[in-house]
């Protein structure tokens, strides 16, 4: 029976930083307005032409590679979550397999947004457990920049997000003590469009449908979020998840050492912390820094966590994330 291990971890952001003041200046909101809502201070924006959703993924699987002693030749899988893929078809995982000039190996795309690393961590770990694949790259990168309403109109959203990537390499161990101990993945389509880029009343569309019809107050190829139904359902989806990994491997709260959840919002992380009695060391948020980066988000709060020395080996390591879809899952790791 094998288990899998994080052997590397890599992130990687734009040099652009737009900063709440900078918002200020082209809708209007300001600093405060936007840190008692999100927690937000900044976030990272691409600069068109010098970044893709491939290529900043391909920026951070390169460092995770390089971090797990492992050369490209060992890589044996991909799966690439995103919902900001280059392409409407194919998806960036082939498009990382030329990058990297890996083997002609599998390559799989994940549309599960925020909670898309998640739900590819668990899609890669049965392949690891299976004994099919030995070292599976695991890719979330997202650009929202290039996709917000950037007036006052959108900003509800719009100061939310940003752009970044996150990487890791899983695995296989023969150590059954150490590595991914479960994994928890739900989903309830009938809250679809409460988080969604939806064309109500249209069907499905494709986006040149919207473009072509060249008409300024079409906002349907904006996000649309109905952010106090998903603060409510986050909370409650959140610590579900979290207690169901705990149960699952027979563990309390008291065994948490780190908790990276899903950096959508940091009042939902405080909620979270404060419900479970965490302290600060027993929670990683990096939201303030990047905003919400939905499926880069967990691997870029992980690997700053473990950069910082705030995971360490033996540590009991708590993912969790919810989203679009609804979707949420969580993952229970010993380092």
């Amino acid at each position: 029976m094998y288990n899998s291990k994080i052997t590397g971890l890599g992130y990687y952001v734009p040099d652009n930083v737009v900063t709440n003041d900078d918002l200020s200046k082209i809708m209007d909101t300001n600093d405060q307005w936007i840190q008692e809502r999100t927690g937000i201070q900044e976030r990272r924006h691409i600069v068109q032409g010098e970044d893709t959703t491939t290529s900043m993924g391909v920026k951070a699987a390169k460092i995770a590679i390089e971090r797990s002693g492992l050369t490209t030749d060992d890589i044996d899988f991909v799966v690439f979550a995103t919902l900001s893929p280059d392409y409407y078809f194919p998806g960036p995982g082939v498009l990382v397999q030329k990058e990297l000039g890996l083997r002609t190996v599998g390559a799989l795309d994940v549309r599960n947004q925020c909670s898309g690393f998640l739900y590819a961590l668990s899609v890669a770990d049965q392949f690891i457990k299976t004994g099919m694949y030995k070292n599976v790259l695991i890719i979330g990168s997202e650009i929202h920049s290039r996709g917000l309403d950037m007036t006052t109109r959108g900003r509800n959203v719009s100061v939310i997000f940003g752009d970044g990537a996150g990487a890791a390499v899983l695995s296989r161990t023969e150590d059954n003590t150490k590595g991914v101990l479960s994994t928890h993945l739900h989903s309830e389509g009938e809250h679809a469009e409460e988080l969604a880029l939806v064309t109500p009343g249209m069907g499905t569309r494709w986006v040149t449908d919207i473009i072509n019809a060249n008409d300024p107050e079409d906002i349907s190829y904006f996000p649309h979020m109905n952010g106090q139904y998903v603060f409510k359902h986050a909370v409650v989806r959140f610590s579900e998840v979290i207690n169901e990994g705990l149960q699952a491997n027979r563990l309390t709260v008291a065994d948490i050492d780190m908790l990276v959840p899903h950096q959508a919002n940091l009042r939902i992380s405080q909620f979270i912390q404060q419900k479970f009695k965490l302290t600060d060391d027993q929670v990683f948020n990096n939201i303030q820094k990047y905003g919400n980066t939905t499926a880069a988000s967990i691997p870029i709060a992980l690997t700053e966590a473990w950069e910082q020395g705030k995971i360490k080996e033996g540590d009991t390591v708590v993912l969790a994330a919810f989203g679009s879809g609804f979707t949420w899952a969580s993952a229970v790791i010993k380092w």
